[in-house]
């Protein structure tokens, strides 16, 4: 069986000009990066002659036998053709720091992939570059006004804004600089997160254009002075200069999977620390010129689906028409207590003690008065009495379930999937709802997601948060919606605990208000916003053979 890199290489692609005007794309609006890749000048875009239905792909608890939600987004997309649908994926853009760390790379895989899978992993167009360079912009402005006389009066201890890399490194997560005498600056606490967990990041995902863009990096907060009235972005005077470092970076990217269909990337948060959505603007540009837009959401459901619904939607005006639940016999028989290294033994007891898990992420969804499809992603060695169980399972839950080939088969093996969303999607409009209003208190709202998404028993939020959070909201930001950051391995903030724990506490360790971006963070459990490598990075087996070509990129 010929593994993900080896499907890649052997790809024949088109040109990127084909795949564009195929998708109705005219050359002017191309801004092409090599002969693969491009961005889109929206400027020079016509008209949307369309608003196409917008479907949401996401997933049950990621475990390392692995879920294929991209794989299972890019094989609908494709099969959304062959059943003869104007179709267009959208997705976010890896991050170096899994490529490197333990996750790989973020493209798909087997025959459902979005190429060129190597440029799209290392660097893309540059877009978390900028991100990284504006961000870090920033702090360095923020350091340099506290140098020259601190005009702003700004509390050295309340500095907020930290710095950010695109790498795993814990080493980073909290630092002492500036150090080496006067000429260095002021010496304060501070700390490095990854850039996806970047407000700059969450910003170009949600902003509606470059005004919007300019206008939400002015509101971002970078700290406090002593009489804890807060000082913005704006204040220091870098938000334009940060929009001109993005300015480039807010076109989407285009590129193509591997049966030549349109797929635009753009935007990369993690769900587990951020919103884990790809950008507003490729989902609009999207939808303006497609009858059916597939997207997904990071991680699991209870991660990405929620915030999904309850930030971006809520934020961009959007609101899914379908939505698929992808689910393998591996991970469910994790999920019901099998080892990794025994799961290829067939076992249909421990699928159906892992379905938990499934049945949960149904009945969370549901709760945004959405029902989804659920899409068996196969592996070969799942057996016909395994498969029938995760069936049995979720329509005991209220959902259909249909097998799903895509890996081996490409679009060809998710046809039937394609065929029940696209008339899911056509039926009109479910009757969607975030799962909390805008009018109730943060607490409330952090409480609410802990309660009826993660099923948590108690919630445990140290009077301090709760302090911190009461004072946002007289500073204006109560109508704000929350962004839970929290492990993906389980509803609960352990991540050992598998299945479909409840009853368990949810600790909130700290909030951080991402007032450019428009929502509040609370961090969780032990969840870093600036991840580690593990003890056996996937960097160890990433080289250049003989021929110059990359090898250990999966």
């Amino acid at each position: 069986m010929p593994t993900d890199i080896e499907i890649a290489r052997a790809a024949q692609l088109a040109p990127i000009g084909e795949v564009a005007r195929a998708a109705g794309i005219p050359d002017a609006a191309l801004v092409p990066y090599g002969r693969y890749k491009a961005k889109l000048d929206l400027a020079e875009l016509p008209p949307a002659q369309r608003q196409g239905k917008l479907i949401l792909v996401t997933a049950i608890n990621p475990t390392p036998a692995g879920e294929g939600k991209t794989t299972t987004s890019v094989g609908l997309a494709d099969a959304l053709h062959r059943i003869g649908k104007r179709a267009m994926l959208c997705l976010r853009e890896p991050s170096l720091g899994p490529c490197f760390g333990v996750k790989g790379g973020g493209a798909g895989g087997g025959h459902a992939q979005v190429m060129p899978m190597d440029e799209i992993n290392l660097h893309f167009t540059g877009d978390f570059h900028a991100i990284t360079a504006a961000h870090n912009l920033l702090s360095a402005m923020i350091d340099n006004h506290i140098y020259w006389g601190n005009a702003l009066d700004i509390d050295l201890r309340r500095v907020t804004w930290r710095r950010v890399l695109d790498m795993n490194d814990r080493a980073l997560r909290q630092i002492v600089g500036p150090l080496g005498g006067v000429s260095n600056g002021f010496p304060r606490e501070t700390g490095f997160d990854i850039t996806v967990a970047s407000e700059v990041m969450a910003i170009l995902c949600l902003a509606a254009d470059m005004a919007d863009l300019e206008r939400r990096l002015g509101d971002i907060i970078i700290g406090y002075r002593r009489d804890k009235s807060a000082v913005f972005c704006r204040d220091i005077k870098a938000d334009r200069a940060m929009a001109v470092l993005l300015k480039d970076a807010m076109l989407p990217n285009l590129v193509q999977t591997l049966e030549h269909r349109p797929a635009i990337l753009h935007g990369g948060p993690f769900a587990n620390i951020a919103h884990g959505c790809n950008s507003v603007i490729a989902t609009r540009t999207a939808l303006g010129l497609a009858d059916y837009v597939v997207t997904e959401a990071g991680f699991g459901a209870d991660l990405g689906a929620e915030k999904f619904m309850d930030v971006k939607c809520r934020s961009a005006g959007l609101k899914p028409d379908a939505v698929v639940l992808v689910a393998t016999v591996r991970a469910l028989k994790m999920n019901g207590g099998v080892a990794k290294a025994d799961l290829a033994e067939p076992d249909a007891e421990a699928v159906r003690r892992g379905a938990v898990n499934l049945r949960r992420h149904i009945e969370n969804l549901r709760k945004f008065g959405l029902t989804p499809t659920v899409a068996i992603n196969h592996f070969h060695l799942d057996t016909s009495e395994e498969l029938a169980v995760i069936e049995q399972a979720a329509g005991e839950a209220g959902a259909e379930a249909v097998i799903c080939r895509h890996w081996a088969e490409g679009g060809a093996g998710a046809e039937d999937l394609a065929r029940i969303v696209a008339a899911r999607a056509d039926a009109g409009a479910p009757d969607y709802a975030p799962l909390y209003a805008d009018a109730m208190p943060l607490a409330d709202k952090i409480e609410t997601v802990a309660r009826e998404i993660y099923r948590a028993g108690e919630v445990a939020i140290p009077a301090a948060v709760r302090a911190q959070l009461r004072q946002w909201e007289a500073m204006g930001y109560g109508h704000l919606p929350v962004c839970m950051a929290k492990t993906q391995y389980s509803f609960s903030t352990d991540p050992a605990r598998l299945g479909a724990p409840d009853g368990h506490e949810v600790a909130v360790r700290e909030v951080r208000l991402s007032a450019g971006a428009g929502f509040v963070v609370a961090i969780c459990g032990d969840i870093m916003t600036m991840p580690g490598l593990p003890r056996v990075p996937s960097a160890e087996g990433i080289y250049l053979d003989g021929n110059g070509a990359i090898e250990g990129l999966f």
